[in-house]
């Protein structure tokens, strides 16, 4: 059935790079919902309060060291290339908010149209401004935030290699554009002091906060199905990175793509998602509405797979670009691409290629990860030998004490964002 060729109004962003003509989206009347994301304020306050967001280089920290038992050598050799890069970039951006100006403002002055100039100039294909919302900032994190005003700023990775998920030159564009972004990040920072303001990078490799809803409010896109913004030019496939900072800026509003009901009526990534891990139905969560992604389905699979990324893969904002997809939408009322093998089709190594209606198929113990902590999962593994019949030796028993005095003496660091 045709829809009505009813458009409720139109987005206009500035083209994908720098130089780029705007870019003009239609949205469908049968797919407005409201600018943003509906939350309950009330709501987000109490779980930032009592149930306090944390890093998932801590909160999870035991699985992340337990993937690298599991990746292919060429995955795990090329993980560590990228760590030995990364981690200058990473600790370069530990220090900035610390640095001081070296120019002297123009009191008075809007910086907002020069700081997102720069940015586009450097490569950057959404730049947005808001408040950094704190309600969203990780607990170890909240006493190093030193500034107010949030710069978002997304990096696009490499299309062709994108669509190649789940494979290793797919992981070579997700965490090369890291290493770009986080470069360019510190380029940012230091002409914002040069303008005579602070400038602090919160890296993309050691968030501070759940950066999406800060990129929603700022008008660079909506929370996708997928549990990933979908932004206007190359939906979930991208990068994100904040920069806060004193300098004077003018907030962007938060804007309605349609993607909220798109997504409703979409659900390839719900269906293709090979562990099973993404839900049809949204769910109100920590004061938000979103799809809630099963974290123990999906991290299995991720792990051993490339990354895996299947659910950007086959988003067709990511595929085909929003202004296409809505405007095939307006014009059909269908998805662009739902139901073939140009979008939802993607091969799994050692299973072979599922195309629609196929998934693979795992084992219960497949999704048997480690949870937690290091040390709470140190625990769990040492309460485990205890209750066996095998009880531990007492070398066992120093090994433990002096794995814990390790953990403890480092404290929660990890390796990087996978």
């Amino acid at each position: 059935m045709v829809a009505e060729k009813v458009v409720h109004h139109v987005v206009t962003r500035p083209g994908r790079l720098h130089g780029h003509q705007d870019y003009d989206i239609p949205v469908a009347e049968a797919l407005v919902t409201e600018p943003g994301i509906r939350k309950n304020n009330e709501d987000v306050s109490f779980y930032t309060r009592v149930y306090p967001l944390e890093s998932q280089n801590i909160e999870k920290a035991a699985d992340r060291e337990w993937v690298w038992s599991v990746y292919t050598p060429e995955v795990r050799e090329y993980r560590e290339e990228h760590d030995r890069v990364n981690q200058p970039l990473v600790d370069a951006a530990m220090v900035t908010g610390e640095i001081e100006p070296t120019g002297v403002p123009e009191i008075g002055k809007d910086m907002t149209d020069a700081i997102r100039l720069r940015a586009r100039e450097l490569g950057f294909g959404e730049v947005g401004f808001t408040r950094f919302d704190r309600h969203y900032a990780y607990q170890s994190k909240r006493r190093w935030i030193k500034y107010e005003h949030a710069i978002c700023v997304a990096l696009e990775q490499d299309y062709w290699q994108t669509q190649t998920i789940p494979s290793l030159d797919a992981e070579f564009a997700h965490f090369g554009t890291y290493e770009m972004e986080g470069a360019m990040g510190l380029q940012l920072a230091a002409y914002i002091r040069e303008l005579g303001y602070h400038a602090q990078v919160h890296s993309p490799n050691d968030n501070s906060a759940a950066y999406i809803p800060m990129f929603v409010q700022a008008g660079l896109g909506q929370l996708g199905a997928n549990g990933q913004l979908l932004s206007p030019h190359f939906g979930s496939r991208s990068r994100l990175m904040i920069i806060t900072t004193d300098a004077p800026v003018t907030y962007d509003e938060p804007v309605d793509y349609g993607i909220h009901q798109f997504c409703q009526e979409c659900q390839v990534c719900v269906n293709r998602c090979p562990g099973r891990a993404l839900v049809k139905e949204k769910v109100w969560w920590r004061g938000v509405e979103k799809n809630k992604l099963i974290y123990d389905r999906c991290r299995p699979v991720m792990a051993r797979y490339e990354g895996c990324a299947v659910c950007m893969k086959v988003c067709p904002v990511q595929r085909y670009g929003m202004k296409p997809v809505m405007e095939h939408y307006v014009e059909t009322g269908e998805v662009l691409g739902k139901g073939t093998d140009n979008l939802e089709g993607y091969e799994l190594r050692d299973k072979g290629y599922f195309g629609p209606g196929k998934l693979p198929k795992f084992d219960r113990q497949f999704f048997d990860i480690p949870h937690g902590t290091k040390e709470e999962w140190l625990f769990e593994e040492f309460k485990a030998k205890l209750q066996s019949e095998t009880k531990p030796s007492q070398d066992e028993v120093m090994d433990f004490v002096s794995e814990l005095d390790e953990i403890l003496a480092v404290g929660h660091t990890t390796r990087g964002d996978e």
